[in-house]
């Protein structure tokens, strides 16, 4: 390697080093309203992660689980069938063994038993999905907030700047203004793209409860 080509590699990593810097210092110039965008990004962060985590586990249903209750259920194996499903900590699992510890009921009786689980447990893989919702759009209006306030303080400052304002000073206080805008997209659209993902997959698992629901009336309503 040349001397040159060593130079302009050293150049390279100090125009960088300083892009970095220059980098996090412009999000600092952002003001107090990057505070708030923070914690919102935190939020929205930890919250993906967690309800991530739920709904993976809750699609865990063991394969063979509803015809395993169905056979033992048609052999009137009821305490075997409850042991299956107590044995799956998910939510199919859950609306199965409660329809099967109201077998002998009228059906309309095990029909609302069944429902009223499936609700709870929809209600329990939608938790805190509103909240991301919220973030997705907060965020971005929070951003364009503190972009306004700022663009308020330049304006002040260029008003009080005596004789001809330069451009250096113009473009500071717009470009400082603007990084709460930036964020706040940012942030946004992170939270959005999560919030869609969780509802597709909660959607996915509320789809397979309603088959294995109707399934398991099916099987009540045949004949003995």
């Amino acid at each position: 390697m040349t001397l040159l080509q060593v130079t302009t590699a050293t150049d390279s990593l100090v125009v960088s080093a300083e892009e970095s810097v220059n980098l996090f210092d412009l999000l600092l110039q952002g003001g107090y309203v990057m505070i708030p965008l923070l914690l919102l990004s935190i939020a929205a962060i930890a919250i993906f992660i967690e309800r991530v985590m739920t709904i993976k586990k809750a699609s865990k249903t063991p394969s063979g689980l509803l015809s395993q209750v169905k056979s033992m259920v048609i052999e009137g194996k009821i305490s075997e069938a409850k042991m299956i499903c107590n044995q799956s900590n998910t939510p199919i699992a859950r609306m199965l063994e409660k329809g099967i510890s109201r077998i002998g009921s009228p059906l309309k009786n095990i029909e609302v038993s069944i429902e009223n689980v499936g609700k709870i447990e929809i209600y329990k893989l939608e938790k805190n999905l509103s909240l991301l919702a919220t973030i997705s759009g907060a965020a971005p209006m929070i951003g364009f907030l503190g972009t306004v306030t700022g663009m308020i303080q330049a304006f002040i400052a260029i008003a009080q700047e005596e004789g001809s304002v330069s451009p250096k000073l113009l473009s500071a206080g717009i470009y400082e203004a603007m990084i709460t805008t930036a964020v706040g997209l940012s942030v946004g659209i992170i939270a959005y793209l999560g919030y869609n993902y969780l509802v597709t997959q909660v959607q996915k698992i509320i789809h397979k409860m309603e088959y294995t629901s109707v399934d398991f009336i099916d099987l009540l309503q045949e004949p003995k």
